[in-house]
């Protein structure tokens, strides 16, 4: 079986989604896919098999002020960056008809991951495709300072990646014996505990656990990409990671650099699409 892991990185995922069209187009398509945040925003229009989906989002909407922007976060009855109503009910229902049929008929399984506030833990939901509203990618969005918190089944939840970054090893106990993994961070990137997420333990204090995956996020992480090369040396991943992000920062929202930063991801899978089926195929 094929598994696959999405990382996060708002807007810097748009590298991921030029690598998901040229995986559509050789007819590639995981049995099990986990996507942190963005990477399960994107990802399930992989799981759709929709081409291009993801590159028009970027392109053509990302760019306007009801999708991202300071109106969004001071709006009462939105409070968060992105427009929450916009990105997740009108695009995908009305402006980019997103392809429900087609996700309830692949036969593999998407999985979010989520962090629970209470525990600070990581949990693995299937992202359901009867929910026009899209809650679940709504709770695996939640960046802290940048979202509210967000309800699903009677718990709270936040951003995935504050729990479980890289969650591959899901993909593994599902019994996948192939396994992509898809960076958004440049080969030596190290995380560091910067001030913002300082900030932001303090202001979410009601919730310890939480504040606790905030602060030793950075060394989790580390650990974990150190982890993942050591298995793509060992044969046993096969690791997508982008050469450069091109200046594109988490809420980039430039077409120019969006569209440069996705035909890396597209580049970057063809060029090596000969070794990954030899990967797949051994």
């Amino acid at each position: 079986m094929l598994g696959i892991t999405f990382e996060g990185g708002a807007s810097r995922t748009i590298y991921s989604c030029g690598i998901m069209d040229a995986l559509l187009e050789e007819g590639i398509m995981a049995d099990v896919a986990y996507g942190v945040s963005a990477g399960a925003a994107f990802g399930v229009s992989y799981f759709s098999k929709q081409i291009g989906r993801n590159y028009k989002l970027a392109t053509k909407i990302m760019n306007r002020k009801e999708y991202m922007g300071l109106s969004n976060l001071i709006d009462p009855k939105n409070r968060s960056y992105y427009g929450l109503k916009y990105a997740y009910d009108t695009v995908p229902n009305s402006i980019l008809p997103f392809d429900y049929e087609a996700y309830n008929s692949n036969p593999g399984k998407f999985y979010a991951v989520v962090t629970n506030v209470e525990t600070g833990e990581a949990e693995y939901l299937r992202v359901p495709g009867d929910d026009r509203k899209w809650t679940l990618l709504q709770a695996t969005c939640a960046l802290p300072l940048l979202f509210p918190m967000i309800e699903v089944n009677g718990k709270k939840y936040m951003d995935g990646g504050l729990a479980d970054s890289i969650p591959y090893k899901q993909t593994i106990k599902d019994g996948c014996d192939k396994n992509i993994v898809v960076l958004t961070r440049p080969l030596g990137y190290v995380k560091k505990t910067d001030a913002v997420t300082r900030l932001s333990a303090k202001l979410y204090r009601k919730y310890p656990q939480l504040c606790k995956a905030m602060l030793t996020r950075a060394e989790r992480y580390n650990e974990c990409i150190n982890e993942v090369m050591q298995l793509k040396k060992q044969g046993r991943l096969f690791v997508f990671t982008p050469h450069d992000t091109f200046g594109v920062g988490r809420t980039e929202n430039d077409p120019a650099k969006l569209d440069r930063l996705y035909k890396h991801g597209y580049n970057h899978a063809r060029w090596a699409m000969n070794d990954l089926k030899k990967y797949l195929n051994r």
